[in-house]
């Protein structure tokens, strides 16, 4: 486990966490709201990026996602998500992240029969990124969401087929809305696993609890997740510090 966790940090407060994140070796998933995109100051990003490299940290970025919608019916809708996963390869040059988390926006309640029309959108929409993804050196991670199986995701996987387009699993959201198991889900999509984000619930909303604390049998997830996605980043999703603490501890009691 070994410098192999991230955590969860909002881009405004990467600043005031950056020596906490040196000195205790974590690597940071640096989350760029839409506020935060459109007021960022390149210098100072690259200040930041700058200390985390120079210190050996890793850092991937988790990309806006309210209201954004890649796969929308409405072009206006994708055109203003397009804009901003631009703004976030422009981040991504200076931060040099590994990974790139972003949302598909599916639903099956909201889509229903569109489901195709919502497919071809968003392969169309993820095509348009994946050679930028290569130049920078990133892969970009779909994170389920509110996907009941993982189909969807792996119809669009599969379309676009490229190393630079992955999965980023997370447990959080499969407790609450998935229908398969998890060995089912990661029967289908463990290979494209790049990513997994760690928090726990009780399935009823999404607390992001530590590790351990609710209902999620973790037991199970780690021995699949290290055996199916050895190499995957490991992202502790928590509201704050103490959150952060209690999950790395508790992480450890599962890792044999």
């Amino acid at each position: 486990m070994k410098n192999k966790i991230h955590a969860h940090v909002p881009y405004g407060r990467l600043a005031e966490h950056l020596d906490y994140a040196i000195t205790n070796r974590i690597n940071p998933e640096v989350f760029f709201s839409a506020e935060a995109l459109d007021h960022l100051v390149q210098e100072e990003l690259s200040s930041l990026a700058d200390a985390l490299h120079q210190a050996g940290l890793e850092t991937t970025i988790h990309a806006p996602f309210l209201d954004l919608n890649p796969g929308a019916v409405d072009s206006s809708i994708r055109s203003a998500s397009r804009h901003r996963i631009e703004q976030v390869m422009g981040a991504a040059k200076i931060l040099r992240p590994r990974v790139i988390v972003v949302h598909p926006g599916y639903d099956d309640l909201h889509y229903g029969d569109n489901r195709l029309v919502w497919l071809k959108n968003s392969i169309d929409f993820w095509r348009g990124f994946v050679e930028s993804a290569s130049e920078i050196g990133t892969i970009l991670a779909v994170e389920n969401i509110f996907e009941k199986e993982p189909s969807t995701i792996k119809a669009l996987l599969d379309a676009i087929d490229s190393p630079c387009l992955r999965h980023c699993f997370d447990i959080g959201h499969w407790n609450m809305f998935s229908t398969v198991t998890i060995e089912e889900w990661f029967a289908e999509l463990g290979g494209y696993i790049v990513e997994s984000h760690i928090h726990d619930n009780h399935g009823q909303s999404d607390e992001h609890l530590p590790v351990g604390e609710g209902d999620i049998d973790f037991n199970r997830y780690f021995p699949l997740l290290t055996a199916t996605a050895p190499d995957a980043v490991w992202t502790i999703e928590a509201h704050n510090t103490e959150h952060l603490q209690r999950a790395i501890a508790n992480i450890k009691g599962y890792i044999k």
